[in-house]
């Protein structure tokens, strides 16, 4: 038995919010909808299903609920300062080799958006 995928479920009674933030701001799809029920997704890439545990979020940060990794950084930080967004951590280099920014999803969910290959140091 393989484990195919990890999906994250957030509780919320207004799933239809999220589709600003996931959709509009990180460039996921609306892949299943049944109204109480939204999944967006990424489009098809190779990738393993990961999960985290963690006691800080790295450079003494709170731990994010989620942390979404993008090819387009950049971008995806012009998207969040338009849509108006409040940056609550960097964006910065991290010593272990990510850029990233936290901000908030539209239920207050603190999400980690990060791109690998900055400044990689390796312990």
């Amino acid at each position: 038995m393989a484990v195919k995928r990890i999906i994250a479920n957030i509780a919320t009674p207004y799933p239809d919010a999220a589709r600003s933030f996931y959709c509009d701001i990180l460039g996921l799809e609306a892949v299943m909808d049944h109204g109480w029920m939204i999944t967006f997704a990424a489009p098809a890439i190779d990738g393993r299903p990961q999960v985290s545990f963690a006691s800080e979020g790295g450079s003494g940060t709170a731990v994010p609920d989620l942390s979404v990794e993008v090819d387009n950084f950049e971008e995806v930080q012009q998207r969040a300062e338009t849509a108006g967004l409040e940056v609550e951590y960097g964006p910065t280099d991290e010593p272990w080799g990510v850029r990233r920014f936290y901000v908030r999803d539209p239920f207050g969910r603190l999400i980690n958006v990060l791109s690998h290959g900055h400044n990689a140091v390796v312990d």
